[in-house]
């Protein structure tokens, strides 16, 4: 990179290292974002006319079914810090490139806890309000400030709010119409000084008790720390994306028939009355644990984590979400809707 060329561009660039899953597949261009207006002279450089643009961190969350007909643009923005803090809250930022685990654990580390519950999720913070990350009774946007983005037509930086942000289930504007439109360059967190812990979910409360530990930040860290990594696979060892599928969210009446068929089903009730089901468990109960079509498989722990045991395609793991897919709709009548984005 120099100062006639302030965007280095790499030609049929290896994206393996770029996905969690490991597909061999390659961008048709690629280039290294390492400061916030680099993203919009990559998208308007004469040599990337016409292309798709993907925005991409680590790849936690993507399926590629093949090359990337596009220009990706590999963020690597780093850098954190307290913005500023009032009686109630401090305001910590970070650049898009961080890690998030990395993240996370840094801010304990500061003092300012918060987001312990959301450990050891993969991805960098830049990807986290795409997804609107959540674990074990946290979600990001409850700790959620401000972000800053950058649109890629015009360079304009454009601070978002989270009702500009439009935080969802697993959803943001930025994973549908803003998705290349906008590039996220830092988002701001608020953590709250009143701090309270969050350790509703079983397995969660099981680790804690187990240790013999009083629910402290650290403490809920760790615990959420032992509880992922005793049930998720490393991707770096086994290729995956985390949870494949979103929990279904269904109406009172949907989930008594359902208890009806299996008084056992595992469901959480929505302060608006609707409830969550575990989608885990109804991929379990439909047989699927452990089973695979090819190098795509069901991981024998976790059922709502597909992988890949090798050699896989990003085909072979959506031939396999949907014949998951359809044994649950078959059996309950639900439809399960896949997390990741699909290129």
């Amino acid at each position: 990179m120099s100062a006639t060329d302030p965007v280095a561009f790499l030609a049929n660039y290896p994206l393996r290292a770029h996905n969690t899953f490991g597909f061999d597949v390659r961008a048709r261009l690629a280039c290294r974002i390492e400061r916030p207006e680099q993203f919009a002279l990559a998208a308007r450089d004469p040599r990337a006319a016409g292309m798709r643009t993907l925005v991409l961190g680590s790849g936690s969350n993507i399926v590629f079914t093949d090359d990337f007909d596009g220009l990706a643009m590999i963020v690597e923005l780093t850098g954190k810090r307290l913005v500023r803090e009032d009686d109630e809250a401090w305001y910590v930022q970070a650049h898009a490139g961080e890690n998030w685990h990395a993240f996370v654990a840094w801010t304990l580390s500061m003092g300012w806890p918060g987001l312990e519950n959301l450990a050891l999720i993969p991805g960098t913070v830049g990807a986290a309000p795409i997804q609107n990350i959540g674990a074990y009774g946290l979600e990001m946007c409850e700790r959620f400030a401000a972000l800053e983005a950058v649109e890629l037509a015009t360079g304009a930086c454009a601070e978002f709010d989270a009702n500009a942000c439009r935080f969802g289930y697993r959803d943001s504007v930025f994973k549908r119409e803003g998705r290349e439109r906008f590039a996220i360059a830092s988002v701001t967190f608020r953590l709250p000084k009143a701090w309270t812990p969050r350790v509703d979910y079983a397995d969660l409360a099981r680790e804690l008790d187990a240790r013999g530990a009083a629910p402290t930040p650290q403490a809920v860290f760790d615990a959420v720390v032992a509880v992922r990594r005793a049930k998720l696979p490393d991707p770096l060892v086994l290729g995956n994306a985390g949870s494949f599928f979103k929990n279904p969210v269904v109406d009172a009446s949907t989930l008594e028939a359902l208890r009806e068929k299996a008084p056992d089903i595992v469901a959480y009730r929505q302060a608006d009355g609707r409830a969550k089901l575990a989608a885990g468990w109804l991929i379990d109960r439909c047989g699927w644990k452990g089973r695979a079509i090819g190098a795509a498989a069901v991981h024998e722990r976790q059922a709502l984590v597909l992988v890949n045991r090798g050699g896989a395609t990003g085909a072979d793991v959506l031939a396999l979400a949907r014949a998951i897919q359809a044994d649950v709709r078959e059996r309950f009548g639900v439809e399960l809707e896949p997390e990741p984005l699909v290129i």
